[in-house]
């Protein structure tokens, strides 16, 4: 029996069954669609959450008050200590190390905010002149933050602030009132949008000291650190450790944390769900390979005649197990490439819906669907084919 041959008995007994044959492939498809579909969840969500990290800033460390333990909390806890504040005395001392770039200190709040007949909630930052390079923000109009003189001090507004306060004027140059103090607005934001679920246009940034007077503390929040290089990360960090331990009585009652370490925990968390879904979702195109080995070995005893035609007319064991083989190919192949491409349609609606997820499959789980799909049902094949080359000829003629 010719190759053509093959494949043209082989194509006319899977038409011959359509309802039959369009299940097995529906099958296998959905199989491949969900491996395609799942993997460009789990990856976009690593990328989306890679691309937020990166927005904050670079080379990033931040510092913060008490020293995490293992276990998650902070020494002392049990005892009823507290960790030491940071202060902004630490702050400059981190600001002196030759390793570090720049610093900015942090502290975070909810205060009232009115002007021009409107009032609002809003975040506020405390800080200095470097929060805006160490977090990628820019200004659009006007300049930052300088201390003010006599009873006023600068702000700089968020974007939708500015236009929700001063829609029909320029924002530069007006009064507003934040808590119980009176400011100049110095400069507006460029739009931003949210970054790591904080919404950057809707914020005001004042000096820190003024900060610490609405807030009625001492403390900083954090203190944001970017280091010189990407080298120097981790010497960066060491040197300042050492100097917070000097600085604090030998007492290491602080914790600084990188961008690198934190963007490598999620990526692993993320890589490790990507390959969890991707299995799970590959069970499936097991069960389509086992639906395809059920199938063809019912077709085996209801093609028995024919089987038997075609050993009498000369048709050898290699020719039937061939044959089957070929009837198991088309199918895993209709269903990996009708996958493959449900798949992609499904990972560009996902995009479509949420612009934010670069939910891209990656190559290596569409390879994989495909290929798995097709190895499934290639081994699905062996035992149908292997029991219809051992039939005798003469009693598969003789059954009705």
């Amino acid at each position: 029996m010719t190759l053509s041959d093959t494949l043209h008995l082989s194509f006319k007994a899977i038409m011959s069954y359509r309802i039959r044959s369009i299940l097995i492939v529906f099958a296998m498809a959905l199989g491949v669609a969900a491996v395609i579909v799942l993997t460009a969840l789990g990856d976009g969500a690593r990328r989306y959450v890679v691309n937020q990290f990166s927005s904050i800033g670079t080379n990033l460390l931040v510092v913060m008050p008490g020293r995490a333990e293992t276990s998650g909390s902070f020494p002392g806890m049990v005892l009823g200590q507290t960790p030491r504040d940071l202060t902004l005395k630490d702050a400059q001392l981190i600001g002196q190390l030759p390793q570090v770039k720049r610093y900015a200190p942090l502290n975070v709040g909810v205060a009232e905010l009115s002007a021009a007949n409107r009032l609002r909630d809003v975040t506020v930052l405390g800080s200095n002149a470097n929060i805006l390079p160490i977090r990628h923000m820019k200004l659009a109009q006007g300049s930052f933050l300088t201390q003010g003189s006599g009873h006023s001090a600068q702000i700089v507004l968020g974007a939708k602030l500015a236009q929700e306060f001063f829609p029909r004027t320029n924002a530069i140059g007006q009064r507003i009132r934040l808590g119980e103090n009176r400011f100049l607005v110095s400069g507006v934001l460029v739009p931003q949008g949210e970054s790591m679920g904080f919404n950057t246009d809707e914020v005001v940034i004042i000096p820190i000291d003024y900060a610490q007077s609405l807030f009625n503390t001492t403390s900083l929040f954090r203190i944001l650190v970017e280091a010189k290089s990407h080298n120097q990360i981790q010497s960066t960090k060491q040197a300042i450790l050492n100097s917070l331990k000097q600085s604090h009585d030998g007492e290491e009652d602080n914790t600084v944390i990188t961008q690198d370490a934190v963007l490598a925990t999620f990526e692993k968390i993320l890589h490790a769900l990507t390959l969890s879904v991707a299995g799970i979702a590959a069970i499936s195109l097991i069960v389509a390979g086992i639906l395809i080995m059920n199938v063809m070995l019912v077709a085996v005893n209801q093609r028995t005649t024919e089987i038997g035609l075609l050993k009498a007319i000369g048709a050898n064991t290699t020719d039937i197990r061939r044959l089957f083989f070929m009837e198991a190919l088309w199918l895993s192949l209709a269903g990996a490439i009708i996958g493959f491409l449900l798949g992609q349609f499904g990972s560009l609606l996902i995009r479509l819906i949420y612009p934010q997820l670069p939910a891209w499959a990656p190559i290596w789980a569409s390879l994989a669907g495909v290929v798995v799909a097709l190895i499934t049902g290639i081994l699905a094949s062996l035992l149908p084919a292997s029991r219809a080359a051992k039939l005798d000829p003469v009693t598969a003629l003789s059954k009705k």
